[in-house]
């Protein structure tokens, strides 16, 4: 079975439904509740194995909600929207929460925020909000990467006699997803300046 596009049927166009109550988008709203629980258990509780639950399931719903979809003609405009903000919430979330608790440096979370920052300065500047548009290969992979390699970095917190292998093993990972990461965004960028002078441009010659 194939990761990226998973449930997508050849022949099969795809299309964005007005849809709102359908099971991808649940899904979506389960990965948003699980960051404050995330949080919680972490900071509040010190468990981090259970925060390692959390992220594990966090990381399932990101791909199951994108196969339902796909598999069941169940794409919607708003899982078009909220699914990638859902991503980058849990993303920063977490790594704001691992700065805290002394799991990764604040770098990390720079590396992660400082693209994102100038591709929302950029959104704004030329759309008012959301570009709409497609989700690269890279940026999923970049997704399921960091989505990887963060439980790992948090296992390797555990007493399970294979710390410094987790640890030397999530970052590895979660190096190939900042380098994914930045390659994103630096697609991203010049699709949102290619649109944004497009639209310009019939604007200003209707």
């Amino acid at each position: 079975m194939k990761f990226i596009g998973a449930g997508s049927r050849p022949g099969r166009p795809h299309v964005d439904h007005d849809r709102v109550f359908t099971i991808p988008n649940l899904l979506t709203v389960v990965r948003f509740m699980g960051v404050p629980l995330f949080i919680w258990l972490v900071l509040g509780q010190k468990q981090y194995a259970a925060g390692v639950v959390v992220l594990a399931v966090m990381a399932g719903t990101d791909w199951i909600d994108g196969y339902v979809a796909r598999r069941f003609d169940q794409a919607s405009k708003l899982g078009r929207v909220l699914d990638p903000i859902a991503d980058r919430l849990a993303l920063i979330a977490v790594a704001v929460t691992l700065v805290i608790a002394g799991v990764v440096h604040w770098l990390y979370l720079a590396a992660l925020v400082i693209p994102d920052a100038i591709l929302l300065a950029l959104t704004l500047s030329f759309f008012g909000g959301h570009p709409d548009l497609p989700v690269s290969v890279v940026g999923k992979v970049r997704t399921g990467l960091l989505l990887l390699g963060t439980p790992l970095l948090v296992l390797s917190r555990l007493d399970t006699g294979l710390s410094d292998e987790l640890f030397v093993a999530a970052w590895i990972v979660l190096g190939l997803g900042l380098l994914g990461h930045w390659i994103a965004a630096y697609n991203y960028f010049w699709a949102i300046l290619r649109k944004g002078r497009r639209l310009h441009d019939d604007g200003g010659t209707t």
